[in-house]
């Protein structure tokens, strides 16, 4: 007879998956530290400070190596809020959506190869001594928070589809190198959720990946509970927004739901669809922030 295959079993090996994933892509972005030569940090226009890894950036420094942060979907907030991040430099703010100063950022990325002292590595092969054309190129590791527009950005920058776009959160499997000019090559990686903000149990932490695009609305399994943090954070912009006087996050996923006729039966409102299609505004851009 046959063993029963129960859902637990099912859910377990799946969060083992999950949990192996977790601690692969990490290391993966630490092999592109230890072996780039410049970094693009891609992180999100609309709140920089939230998508930056603090842990990846410690290691670049100790390495001594250069860093470029590139604030892309700078086309979902103002120049204003952006000055505000002075200390991060060097910067450019981009947009892949509507093609916004990414040449500017192919030359800052031309301009910071030349600072690089690249030793050049030969091997003899006979009396001949062979040059390695892969040890000669620059090579420009691109890292990020998951869902900030990095395989957007290989992208445009390649001037060709090279990399694969999605717009859930770790759509980017592996590391894929993609070749910008002769001597520079761009390698990319997943979308990466530094350690301390990273868990699958916590709802606090689990909200806070959600808002910053580190898991996508379709994914995410009780919205209703991010949009309550999201409530306590940003109450006015989400009032704005949907034209709605809300005393708590709950009075807005009613009102909005009977606005748009979301309902269950028994005349309820569809908690769920609403508080996903409010996610779904907020990480595609629609909500200004």
């Amino acid at each position: 007879m046959r063993p029963r295959y129960s859902f637990s079993s099912r859910r377990n090996r799946h969060v083992g998956k999950m949990t192996k994933q977790k601690a692969t892509y990490p290391d993966m972005v630490k092999k592109i530290v230890d072996t780039s030569d410049i970094i693009l940090e891609v992180l999100d226009a609309r709140y920089p400070e939230q998508t930056r890894n603090p842990e990846i950036e410690q290691e670049i420094k100790q390495q001594n190596k250069q860093i470029i942060y590139v604030l892309n979907k700078s086309d979902l907030t103002t120049t204003q809020k952006l000055k505000k991040f002075k200390y991060i430099n060097p910067k450019i703010a981009i947009s892949c959506i509507r093609r916004i100063k990414i040449r500017d950022l192919r030359d800052l990325i031309k301009r910071t190869a030349k600072k690089v002292d690249k030793i050049e590595t030969r091997t003899l092969k006979g009396n001949k001594i062979i040059e390695s054309k892969d040890e000669k190129r620059i090579k420009v590791g691109v890292i990020g928070y998951p869902n900030t527009g990095k395989s957007s950005v290989l992208n445009l920058l390649a001037g060709k589809k090279a990399a694969g776009v999605g717009s859930d959160a770790g759509f980017t499997k592996g590391i894929q190198k993609i070749r910008l000019t002769e001597s520079i090559v761009l390698l990319d990686t997943p979308g990466v959720i530094p350690d301390n903000q990273y868990s699958t149990t916590k709802k606090d932490k689990i909200a806070e990946h959600t808002i910053f695009g580190g898991k996508s609305y379709t994914q995410v399994k009780e919205p209703e509970m991010v949009i309550h943090n999201m409530m306590k954070r940003f109450p006015e912009i989400l009032q704005k927004h949907y034209k709605i006087k809300a005393k708590s996050s709950e009075h807005l996923i009613e009102r909005l739901g009977r606005e748009k006729g979301f309902l269950k039966k028994g005349n309820q409102v569809n908690e769920d669809k609403v508080a996903r299609q409010i996610l779904k505004d907020w990480q595609m851009g629609e909500i200004e922030v």
